[in-house]
């Protein structure tokens, strides 16, 4: 998987596809709509949530059907620069001249996005397809004439304007299921998905896709958007509902209504898909002049018990999976709270103010587990690293499966533990400086902040509570860290050399059993060179 970026950043999502040819419908006019301004295709048909989850359900009956297709061959050819170049015109946006908080941008196909969504706007309950428009696009130096495209094209995704800035998007929709947002540092970063299934698994992974959007008209004064999609793939077909709020933390409504197919091994609901390429706990790949380079640094997990869990990332030499069971959790979220440009020391993409994004589950999701998937890359245009929730029970053929939850995006989450967190986490060779190594292990040093740590006085015993499934560990403290206004826990790891997998780790602070910060956790694998001289 290939990392999106909207923004003619540093890299874009590869997605394969293939073209999708409109329909036959026998309703093929088109018109130009005097309210939009845009053409549309047919005529106005009723829309609401359940008549679509009624759609989905009657597709999820029926044999799933590929449509195919080709992309005309100047259009197939685009290269990344040719793709860029392509603009679309401000005058041609979705509300353009309405005076409403809101305006939709259209996005072209070609490059990695070879599929066809088709595009409704919802007006008084009753929905009209916009057509595809040669006169939307500024081609500029793409090599494409729009004189010579076909004129039912179709549209690869769209991208939202808010009033407050009509330059900049918040939000776009674009390729498979992946869609992203901004919070108010105005930086694209890691991407959602409406659905993930059997990632991580041996077999290939499956990509469902949206086919189809409906965008309902707001209000006049309303800083609220509702946006519809139809799912699709080969083992379920789904509903979405999606009720978009712009702010310094921006804040999507998520509705999901699932049909499956087929049983699904794997489910992954509200997933989640960053960037790990190496930061300060995993080097294994820093070959680059910049300190640090990922999207996101922690999986951060609030469950059904209450306990709050941070788990750094990594870039591990082979996959990782992770399951951490749960019931009912409270959320989780891939977090970038390492907000300081000094570690990055990137003026291009910005890591620093990449976004985090949390997943607030509407009402009890019962049994299962939020799921972790590490993949190996060796640069920062690959997106590395999934997190979803997989239910315990694996869907069947003629179920209805709802979710519902909450998308939160920005700098600042809504929730927050009211323990100590986490701020760095570092490791490196352990052993007593000066005195000659007998045996290899391992140091971890981790740094937490906040809670009531700032409050304790110098007599307090601060204890570090540390497990591992292999190894010993020695050599443990816990001292004050005035720095951060916290406190620094280390520790060494020494293995058995006959141990060749990962090894769990797990470690709070605490004083006199009252715990004081979120629970670390870690997966380390021991490398196989053992040396220690």
């Amino acid at each position: 998987m290939h990392r999106r970026d909207l923004l003619k950043a540093s890299a874009a999502l590869a997605l394969a596809g293939i073209y999708l040819p409109r329909p036959a419908t026998g309703a093929t006019s088109v018109t130009r709509d005097s309210a939009t301004r845009l053409k549309t295709l047919g005529q106005a048909q009723p829309f609401d949530y359940a008549w679509l989850k009624g759609r989905a359900r009657t597709m999820a009956q029926q044999a799933y059907k590929a449509q195919s297709g080709e992309l005309p061959a100047k259009v197939a050819a685009l290269d990344w620069d040719q793709y860029q170049a392509i603009g679309y015109r401000d005058d041609h946006a979705l509300w353009a001249n309405d005076k409403l908080r809101f305006q939709v941008k259209f996005f072209h196909l070609g490059l990695f996005f070879k599929q066809a969504v088709q595009i409704h706007e919802v007006r008084d309950g009753m929905a009209r397809e916009l057509a595809y428009d040669p006169e939307m696009f500024n081609y500029g130096k793409s090599g494409l004439k729009g004189a010579d495209l076909p004129k039912d094209l179709g549209f690869a995704g769209f991208r939202v304007n808010f009033h407050t800035d009509l330059t900049r998007d918040i939000t776009a929709f674009l390729g498979a299921s992946y869609f992203r947002a901004v919070g108010g540092d105005w930086q694209y970063g890691l991407s959602a998905r409406g659905l993930a299934i059997d990632t991580g698994m041996e077999r290939p992974e499956e990509f469902p896709m949206f086919r189809d959007f409906w965008i309902e008209r707001p209000a006049k004064d309303s800083s609220k958007l509702v946006v519809y999609a139809l799912l699709d793939s080969p083992s379920v077909a789904g509903a979405y509902r999606f009720e978009i709020v712009p702010g310094a933390t921006t804040a999507m409504d998520v509705d999901v209504a699932l049909y499956p197919r087929k049983t699904i091994e794997r489910l992954g609901i509200g997933p989640l898909t960053s960037m790990y390429q190496y930061g300060e706990n995993d080097r294994r790949v820093a070959n680059d002049w910049r300190p640090e380079i990922h999207d996101s640094d922690g999986l951060a997990m609030w469950t059904g018990s209450g306990e709050w869990i941070w788990r750094p990332l990594t870039n591990p030499a082979n996959l990782r999976f992770n399951a951490y069971a749960d019931n009912n959790p409270r959320g989780f979220g891939l977090l970038q709270r390492d907000r300081d440009f000094a570690h990055y020391q990137d003026d291009g993409v910005f890591y620093d103010r990449r976004p985090s994004l949390w997943v607030e589950p509407k009402s009890g999701w019962g049994k299962g587990s939020v799921q972790l998937v590490e993949i190996p890359t060796a640069d920062e245009t690959f997106d590395n690293i999934v997190a979803f929730w997989n239910p315990e029970e694996k869907p069947q053929p003629g179920q209805e499966l709802l979710f519902g939850y909450r998308l939160h995006w920005g700098a600042k989450m809504p929730v927050t533990p009211n323990l100590a967190t986490v701020t760095a986490t570092r490791t490196g060779i352990g052993g007593v400086i000066g005195q000659k190594r007998t045996y290899f292990s391992w140091r971890f040093a981790i740094d937490f902040a906040g809670g009531d740590l700032a409050l304790l006085g110098k007599k307090v015993v601060v204890k570090p509570v540390i497990s591992t499934s292999h190894g010993t560990v020695e050599i443990t403290s816990a001292r004050p860290l005035d720095a951060i206004q916290g406190y620094r826990a280390m520790f060494d790891l020494k293995v058995p050399d006959d141990v060749k997998g990962p090894v769990n780790l797990r470690l709070y602070l605490e004083t006199d059993g009252q715990p004081l910060s979120e629970t670390w956790l870690y997966q380390w694998s021991p490398p196989a060179d053992r040396s220690f001289g």
